[in-house]
C-alpha cells in the first residue's frame, strides 16, 4: 500500500495542472499537501504554503464574486469552477482556472476537497486584447499613440523631481534618462551618462557582477526586483551600500522594453542601524549585571521582612520584585534582539512533545491572567526537534499580545494540528484587529501600529523576536487579522516524528 501511496504521490507531482488537498475536518480548512506544479504556478515554497487557507493566494483582492462562489459550494459540499484572480509570491497578477471538489468518508462525510488549478492568464489576455480589436483600430492608435507621448514626459518630469536616484534603460541596457539626483550623487555628467552603457558608464564603475546578475537573469523573467542591495567600492566618492529597485516596464511601438532602475543610497543608514545594535548590545548587557544584583537583593530583603513590618511594606517590597521582573524581561528581549542582527542567537535543539510544551505554557499564562480564559483545542502526538524554551517563547508572546490588544474581550483561544509533514499552531484573539497596511510591517524590527502605540506601551520587538525564532526553526509565521474582527497568529513547525 505504501509504495501504491508514493506513485501516487509521484503523479500528482508530475501533473502539469496545480494540485492541492485541504483538510476540512480542521479548523479553517488548512492546506495539507500540494504537488510541485502549485509551487510553480504560485511561486511559494512547499514550506510557505502548508497550514494556509487558499484564499491567501487573493491576497487583498477580496471583493471577488468568486470568492463567494468557492465559500458556499465549500460549505454545501458541491463541486465547483470559478475563474478567480489569483496573485504569485512576487505580488504578480494571474488568473486561476479552479477546480475544486469534496472527497467523502463511508459515511458521507466531507473530509477533505481537492483542488486543481490551471494558470490561464495568456487565455485571458487573449480575450482581452480580442474584445480591443473590436473598436476602433485607428481611434484607438491615436488615442494610443497620445497617451505614450504624454506619459513619457510625464514619467521625465517625475523622474527630474524625485529625491532619489532614477535610470531609465533601453532593452540593451543603454541608459536612456538619468535624473539629476543620480548625477549629483555619483559625481557624473549627463553627457558622460546618457546613451552610454550601464556597465561602462566611467571609468566601468558600474560594472558591478551583482547588477549585472540583477538586470540580465532576473529582470527578463518581467519579475520586479525589490530591495536588492548592492555594496560596492566607487572612485571617487568611495563605498556606497545601494538598495535598487528594477522594474521592466513594456511599452508598444518605440517605447516598447524600458527598465526603470531606483537607486537607494543606504551607506549611512546602515552605520546608524550598526551602531544602534551596538548601543543595545552594550547598554543591555551593562544593564543586566546591576539588575541581577538587585534582584538579588530584592529577594534576600524578602526573606529577612521583620515580622512587625506592615501589609504596605511588604507589598511595596512585591511591587518592587514585579517591576525588576518587567524591567529584565525587557532586556532580555534586547539582548536577543541584539544576537539575532549579529547572527549570534544560539538553538539548543533537542526532541520534546509540542503539544506538552503548548499546554505547559498556556497553564503558566492562565495563572499569571486569571481574568482571561485561554482554551486549547486539537492533539498531534508530534515530536519536534527544536529549543523549546524558544518555542515557548514565542507562543508566551502571542497569547500575551492577545491578551494585551484585547481590552474588551476575556477570551483567547489555542488551537493545533497536524498539516502534511508540519505542526501548525494558531492563536486567536477577538481584539481591535490589524489594518492591512499594518500588517505587511508587524513582524518588522522596532514597528508599533500608531493607534496601539498611544495606549500600550512597548518597543515593538517581540514579534521580530518571534518571527526569527520561527524561522531558525524552519518554519513560517503569519497573521490573519480584520479590523474589529479580531487577529489569528499562526506559526509552523517541521514535525521530526509522530
Amino acid at each position: 500500500m505504501s509504495d501504491l501511496l508514493n506513485i501516487y504521490i509521484q503523479a500528482l507531482d508530475s501533473a502539469n495542472s496545480g494540485i492541492i488537498i485541504t483538510d476540512n475536518t480542521q479548523q479553517d480548512n488548512p492546506i495539507i499537501y500540494c504537488n510541485k506544479a502549485f509551487e510553480n504556478i504560485t511561486g511559494y515554497d512547499h514550506d510557505q504554503i502548508i497550514g494556509h487557507n487558499c484564499r491567501f493566494l487573493q491576497a487583498q483582492d477580496r471583493s471577488q464574486d468568486e470568492r463567494f462562489i468557492i465559500k458556499s459550494c465549500i460549505e454545501e459540499g458541491k463541486d465547483c469552477r470559478v475563474e478567480i484572480r489569483n496573485y504569485k509570491k512576487n505580488g504578480k497578477l494571474f488568473w486561476n482556472e479552479l477546480y475544486i471538489s469534496p472527497v467523502k468518508n463511508e459515511k458521507g462525510e466531507i473530509t477533505h476537497f481537492i483542488g486543481v488549478q490551471n494558470d490561464v492568464t495568456s487565455r485571458k489576455k487573449a480575450e482581452y486584447e480580442l474584445r480591443e480589436e473590436k473598436s476602433s483600430i485607428e481611434k484607438k492608435i491615436l488615442e494610443r499613440t497620445k497617451e505614450l507621448v504624454e506619459s513619457e514626459a510625464f514619467l521625465s518630469s517625475i523622474i527630474q523631481t524625485v529625491r532619489e536616484s532614477l535610470l531609465v534603460l533601453d532593452s540593451n541596457y543603454k541608459v536612456l534618462s538619468a535624473n539629476n539626483h543620480f548625477l549629483n550623487s555619483f559625481k557624473v555628467s549627463k553627457e558622460e551618462t546618457v546613451g552610454k552603457l550601464l556597465f561602462e558608464l566611467g571609468n566601468h564603475q558600474w560594472d558591478i557582477e551583482t547588477l549585472k546578475e540583477l538586470l540580465t537573469n532576473i529582470l527578463p523573467t518581467n519579475n520586479p526586483v525589490i530591495d536588492y542591495e548592492v555594496e560596492h567600492v566607487f572612485p571617487h566618492i568611495g563605498k556606497k551600500i545601494m538598495l535598487l529597485n528594477a522594474y521592466r516596464i513594456e511599452f508598444e511601438g518605440q517605447y516598447k522594453d524600458r527598465i526603470l532602475i531606483a537607486i537607494e543610497d543606504i551607506t549611512e543608514k546602515k552605520e546608524t542601524d550598526r551602531r544602534k545594535d551596538d548601543f543595545l548590545s552594550i547598554a543591555s548587557h551593562e544593564l543586566k549585571t546591576p539588575l541581577t544584583t538587585i534582584k538579588g537583593l530584592i529577594q534576600i530583603l524578602q526573606r529577612m521582612v521583620p515580622p512587625e513590618s506592615s501589609e504596605k511594606f511588604e507589598n511595596t517590597l512585591d511591587k518592587v520584585s514585579v517591576y525588576v521582573d518587567r524591567l529584565n524581561d525587557l532586556i532580555s528581549d534586547l539582548l536577543d534582539t541584539s544576537k539575532i542582527q549579529s547572527g549570534n542567537i544560539e538553538l539548543h535543539k533537542e526532541e520534546f512533545n509540542i503539544d506538552s510544551a503548548v499546554a505547559e505554557t498556556i497553564d503558566n499564562l492562565s495563572v499569571a491572567a486569571p481574568n482571561h480564559t485561554i482554551t486549547f483545542n486539537g492533539k498531534t502526538n508530534a515530536v519536534i526537534m527544536g529549543d523549546e524554551l524558544q518555542i515557548s517563547q514565542v507562543l508566551n508572546n502571542l497569547i500575551s499580545n492577545a491578551i494585551k490588544y484585547s481590552p474588551g474581550s476575556d477570551k483567547v483561544e489555542v488551537y493545533i494540528s497536524k498539516v502534511g509533514n508540519f505542526v501548525k499552531v494558531s492563536v486567536r484573539d477577538y481584539g481591535m484587529g490589524i489594518s492591512d497596511q499594518d500588517k505587511t510591517k508587524i513582524f518588522d524590527r522596532f514597528f508599533r501600529v500608531r493607534d496601539i502605540q498611544k495606549k500600550f506601551p512597548g518597543l515593538g520587538i517581540g514579534l521580530y523576536i518571534s518571527h526569527e525564532i520561527i524561522a531558525n526553526h524552519n518554519g513560517t509565521l503569519w497573521v490573519e487579522s480584520e479590523i474589529g474582527e479580531g487577529s489569528t497568529f499562526s506559526f509552523t513547525l517541521p514535525i521530526l516524528k509522530s
